[in-house]
């Protein structure tokens, strides 16, 4: 029987690239998205193996009608990817409290929507991995981006305690964090900030996506089933903090 996996953020950029890696391998994938159209188009490129199915990770209603459909049309994943995610950089104090709390809602607690509800789930199964892509912002700080570091930074931190807690029930909780990488999310900033970040990484260019799908691959394999709790950097050795 195949495995299910179910990644967020599946339309375009780094979730889509972990969706249609999962599915090469021969996992059955629900390709999740505020835009289903774009979903929509992920599971095309595979669509034998990967079911598009839209959800909003701030809304826990949304999250939960996700987890009902995805059980219903498809089965219990035991994979889940928290790959979406928002940002538009700004100096902080130009940050309006709607920002803030969009930011917030989008890139900590969809997660923690995600895990309160598929986790039953999972452990019900008999055990699964969870993979929660975080960003380099959250582990040195990055300008401009100071709300997004701390709502990452705290990704960060709920995959060490929930690795903790999931453990007893097979269950590994690890985290992956992309450094600037070609997505639609990075095109859209400034020309200057995306010329000067390029400068700063060693291999002077950006990360594909398929180079930030890969280590999540590897976490939900069962070579990994020994490492939980662990974070991996995917920069080109822009970042090499402890």
């Amino acid at each position: 029987m195949s495995t299910i996996a179910l990644v967020t953020g599946a339309g375009s950029g780094i979730g889509k690239a972990i969706a249609l890696a999962l599915a090469a391998r021969g996992d059955k994938v629900i390709a999740a998205d505020l835009d289903i159209a774009a979903a929509e188009a992920t599971a095309k490129e595979a669509p034998e193996l990967i079911t598009a199915l839209p959800v909003d990770v701030a809304s826990r209603a949304a999250v939960d009608e996700l987890r009902d459909r995805t059980v219903a049309e498809v089965g219990v994943p035991t994979i889940l990817v928290n790959a979406a995610g928002w940002d538009r950089t700004d100096q902080f104090l130009n940050a309006t409290p709607e920002f803030a709390e969009k930011v917030v809602a989008i890139n900590y607690l969809g997660p923690v929507h995600m895990a309160s509800a598929f986790l039953p789930g999972i452990i019900e199964a008999g055990g699964g991995q969870v993979i929660n892509l975080a960003s380099d912002a959250g582990r040195v700080g990055s300008s401009g981006e100071s709300i997004y570091a701390g709502a990452k930074g705290g990704v960060i931190a709920l995959t060490k305690s929930l690795a903790r807690e999931m453990a007893r029930h097979n269950i590994t909780v690890n985290c992956v964090c992309p450094g600037p990488t070609d997505t639609p999310l990075f095109q859209a900033q400034d020309e200057r900030l995306k010329a000067a970040l390029i400068k700063a990484i060693p291999f002077r260019r950006l990360a594909r996506p398929e180079e930030v799908a890969a280590p999540v691959l590897f976490f939900a394999s069962e070579p990994a089933a020994f490492i939980t709790g662990q974070v991996i950097s995917v920069s080109g050795g822009l970042t090499m903090a402890g």
